[in-house]
């Protein structure tokens, strides 16, 4: 594939800014290459969270940060940011209604400990009946904060039955947490009049950790720039002509090979005003906890934008030279970001897939509800990539060239915001 480079024309108006790096120079495409492959080989056995092959990336990306001269954040001593998790296993459920036991292919529970009802006053029955939406009635209920016994129409049976398996698999959530026990059971009742339920869990406690170091501001030390992508992956998977490891190499190799690669580049530039932070979030895709963790260790009003690095492994539906950002519309951080790219080929795009909602389906998520300017940027054809979440989400599969010219657009846009001139607008707190 033709290499396109992206930054020529413009070096001029960055030296003109201050700026006189050569970006072409600073990131350079073998070393971006390295990286990912590295991260996405099968040794990593496709960094599972709570694997060794999570361990053994972790392991890798603390080296490259402190290859580069990064500090820990405050309070931490090394560039790890430890925290706990329960995961929670279903060991046995048995269940009567009226009276009759319920088949154990009908019903499932959720819940972080164990527990058992005998007709009790505080669980709420609720049907879902044939003419509502499961999905959202389940997350409705889930989310409530309820004891519920609930009953769920036949009509449902094969959504049913595959919420019911990946219920099966366990959860995790925070040490301290606990969610409140919700039955769900397939089948047609007229009336409950009572109702026997016994739940048995296994919890065991499991450490998890994102990695993340930051270059000090000169001037504005207390206002933070945070750069970011999830490390983590699926691990082992069902095979696939004879493959069974999901090495996710867009997802997210990518980006994390994006936030080392800023990190670098932002090192050697020695001239951020705002503290930047650099981390590669954990447990991403079992519900985002490591982003969960870190917005809580970091002041949400003194963070000024994010920028969250997630699949850039292959060309945007736009082309080449081309990437979006999720909730372009919420701030004006797209507009900042394009304004620092006159006079390159490069362009950002507003999020072409709104009906995928991943403004919300992505590490960026937990400090935007804060009101953080905080946003995903991706090329991802979400839509019709049949490699997403599969063990064919290898390195052969990528466009370095393109991965290396979207890292240096990043770069190159963020100046301003990291220099301190730009301060993106802040987006609606919204509790979801």
């Amino acid at each position: 594939m033709k290499k396109i480079f992206i930054v020529t024309v413009a070096l001029s108006a960055i030296t003109a800014l201050g700026f006189a790096q050569n970006v072409n120079k600073l990131i350079k495409e073998k070393n971006v290459g390295r990286i990912i492959k590295t991260l996405s080989a099968d040794d990593m056995q496709g960094r599972a969270t709570f694997t060794p092959g999570i361990e053994k990336a972790a392991k890798f990306i603390e080296g490259e940060f402190k290859s580069i001269g990064l500090t820990p954040l405050a309070g931490n001593t090394g560039f790890r940011q430890d925290f706990k998790m329960i995961r929670s296993t279903p060991v046995k459920l048995t269940l009567r209604i009226n009276g009759k036991s319920i088949a154990a292919d009908s019903a499932f529970a959720t819940g972080s400990e164990s527990f058992s009802w005998a007709t009790n006053a505080d669980v709420q029955v609720v049907q879902v009946t044939g003419d509502k939406n499961f999905r959202q009635e389940y997350g409705a209920i889930t989310r409530s904060g309820k004891k519920s016994l609930v009953l769920v129409d036949p009509k449902f049976k094969d959504l049913f039955t595959r919420v019911r398996g990946f219920a099966g698999r366990g959860s995790v959530i925070f040490k301290g947490k606990t969610t409140p026990p919700v039955v769900f059971v397939l089948g047609s009742f007229d009336k409950v009049t009572a109702f026997d339920v016994r739940y048995e869990i296994k919890s065991e406690e499991l450490p998890l950790f994102n990695v993340a170091g930051m270059i000090p501001g000169k001037t504005k030390p207390d206002e933070f720039v945070v750069f970011s992508g999830h490390y983590d992956h699926l691990g082992i998977l069902k095979p696939m002509e004879g493959d069974s490891i999901a090495n996710g190499a867009d997802d997210d190799a990518s980006g994390t090979t994006a936030v080392i690669s800023l990190a670098k580049y932002y090192k050697k530039l020695k001239n951020n005003a705002r503290t930047l932070i650099f981390v590669a979030f954990c447990a991403e895709e079992i519900g985002g906890y490591g982003s969960q963790y870190f917005s809580g260790q970091v002041n949400p009003d003194k963070t000024v934008a994010m920028f969250n690095i997630e699949m850039i492994g292959k060309a945007s539906k736009f082309g080449q030279n081309s990437a979006f950002i999720t909730g372009y519309e919420r701030s004006d951080f797209g507009k900042i970001l394009q304004k620092n790219l006159d006079g390159t080929a490069f362009k950002f795009y507003p999020d072409p897939y709104p009906e995928q909602d991943l403004f919300y389906r992505s590490d960026n998520a937990t400090l935007a509800r804060l009101g953080v300017p905080a946003h995903t940027i991706s090329t991802d054809q979400i839509d019709i990539d049949k490699l997403y979440h599969t063990v064919k989400d290898e390195f052969g599969s990528l466009d370095v060239s393109n991965i290396t010219s979207t890292i240096r657009a990043i770069a190159l846009s963020s100046r301003s915001i990291v220099a301190g001139t730009d301060t993106p607008t802040r987006i609606a707190k919204l509790e979801r």
